[in-house]
């Protein structure tokens, strides 16, 4: 099942009402979000119909309880940390970590992403989330952009701490989710593109441990609430830091990440 929330045309609702998408028409579900819609057991009552080019989508969740992004691609990480001259450590082969992002910085398909002040170099990273629906368990799967401003990361990150004020400024989410009956998250191709041009390439298939092995370390001595976000990390080559040209994302740039069985996650820089 692919859901969405939405808002028709002209209304401009913020969070949006929520969806089940079929083929190109929208269906309005009895639900507040689609949190609410989880929680209900995956079943509600259908409003209105309308087409898909009626509607702008929203952020999946526009306020999540918690986003924890993990960091759980080796290439990823073998190449981000050699530009700081660093080993990849070995307990990173033993436990999936990740780090706490902000969702009060949540942005949705087709919103404009504030340049953030203060940095020279800023980045897409090309990433999935799980959405956690009911009782702790994944209630579909979303495509994820974790900004990076990473002349801030670097800096706050010598410390020993971080990264916070190099990522908290945005997270984009979109523009649909897929229930795990439709696509379990064990493969897909995964594309970047910059003002057109593909910048990455990579395979959702190189992910170092199961979903359901990030799910029990994010979990661990706490619980998960619908509405989480879960991200993979990022995929090789799925950033312009693993490229190393120095094209660093510039104001007016329209960045697109496409993820196979999902779709295409498109914000300009603003």
């Amino acid at each position: 099942m692919k859901l969405c929330m939405f808002s028709p045309k002209g209304k401009k609702l913020q969070r949006g009402w929520p969806g089940r998408i079929e083929a190109d028409r929208v269906i309005q579900l009895a639900a507040q979000t689609l949190q609410s819609f989880f929680t209900g057991g995956g079943t509600a009552r259908e409003h209105a119909e309308f087409g898909l080019d009626e509607v702008d989508l929203r952020p999946p969740v526009l306020h999540p309880p918690s986003v924890r992004d993990f960091y759980a691609f080796e290439q990823h990480v073998k190449t981000a940390r050699a530009y700081r001259g660093l080993e990849v450590p070995p307990e990173w082969y033993e436990v999936p970590v990740f780090y706490f992002s902000n969702p009060a910085a949540i942005y949705g398909p087709e919103d404009g992403v504030p340049y953030p002040e203060g940095t020279e170099e800023l980045d897409y990273e090309l990433e999935v989330a799980a959405i956690i629906g009911a009782d702790g368990r994944i209630g579909g799967f979303t495509v994820l952009n974790d900004w990076s401003a990473r002349d801030l990361q670097r800096l706050e990150m010598k410390v020993g701490l971080g990264p916070a004020k190099g990522k908290d400024f945005a997270t984009s989410l979109g523009p649909i989710v897929v229930t795990p009956d439709e696509f379990d998250g064990s493969e897909a191709q995964m594309v970047a593109r910059v003002n057109g041009e593909e910048r990455s390439r990579g395979d959702l298939r190189d992910l170092q441990w199961p979903w359901e092995r990030l799910l029990e370390q994010a979990a661990r001595n706490t619980r998960l609430c619908p509405g989480d976000v879960i991200g993979s990390g990022t995929v090789g080559t799925g950033c312009i830091l693993e490229l190393g040209d120095g094209r660093w994302l510039q104001r007016g740039d329209v960045v697109e990440l496409e993820v196979e069985g999902i779709g295409v996650l498109r914000n300009t820089v603003a």
